[in-house]
């Protein structure tokens, strides 16, 4: 049976993946984000519905929400390499606001009208299983939506609704691409020496594929997985 499934960060990386996962199982897609073209691109050749909206911006959330969505994937998120000492207040806030207050927002839209049998899913990170000395503050706002998820399951669960996060390691992205190429940069190294320090943490010593994180999600959102709920799912190789 068809569902309505919505996807935050719908237009690139893990929540492309996911969002185009759905549509070719039947699913009613709606996906969001701050670039319409980005979001049209991952909708080509589907009958997705592209929605431009901040995870940030309340009122905008609030209005995706106007139908319920039987599964939820809050994807949306952001982070910058910077040590503590390097971290402005600005990035502080910018990443728990985009990371961890995102996520809390589409979470209380969701939940409104959501039916039983609803299924919340977060993409956190092992960062939110482990700390990082270079990103503090991505570290602290996936352990927030760790937390978070933890407390929404318990809250939910006698509606018939789970709530889980999935943990990626480094996932072969553009946000991936962009990490290997500043760290190739800040220490003055060739690309290929960044990517394989990088991946060092994976014992699989590669990049998770967005395809791998999305079998994951696809676990937490079917029949299979109702008793699964407040789980954090690591992908990654065996990095925790």
């Amino acid at each position: 049976m068809s569902r309505r499934v919505l996807v935050t960060g719908g237009g690139s990386g893990i929540g492309r993946d996911v969002a185009r996962h759905f549509a070719q199982a039947g699913d009613a897609v709606t996906i969001t984000g701050r670039r319409m073209a980005a979001l049209e691109e991952t909708a080509k050749g589907t009958h997705m519905t592209c929605v431009e909206a901040d995870v940030t911006d309340e009122a905008a959330i609030d209005a995706v929400f106007a139908a319920p969505f039987d599964v939820v994937v809050a994807n949306a998120g952001s982070g910058w390499p910077a040590k503590i000492t390097e971290t402005s207040l600005e990035m502080w806030e910018r990443t728990l606001r985009v990371n961890l207050t995102g996520v809390f927002l589409t979470f209380r839209a969701a939940l409104r009208d959501m039916p039983e049998g609803g299924r919340l899913i977060a993409i956190a990170s092992t960062a939110a299983l482990q700390g990082g000395a270079t990103i503090p503050a991505y570290a602290a706002s996936k352990h927030g939506v760790l937390g978070l998820v933890r407390s929404v399951a318990q809250d939910v669960a006698k509606r018939g609704i789970t709530c889980n996060a999935v943990c990626p390691g480094f996932v072969d992205t553009p946000m991936s691409e962009k990490a290997v190429d500043g760290l190739a940069a800040r220490l003055e190294i060739p690309r290929e020496k960044a990517l394989s320090m990088i991946v060092s943490g994976n014992p699989m010593a590669r990049m998770i594929s967005t395809g791998e994180v999305t079998s994951a999600v696809a676990f937490l959102a079917s029949a299979g997985a109702s008793m699964v709920n407040g789980h954090a799912l690591s992908v990654s190789g065996g990095e925790t």
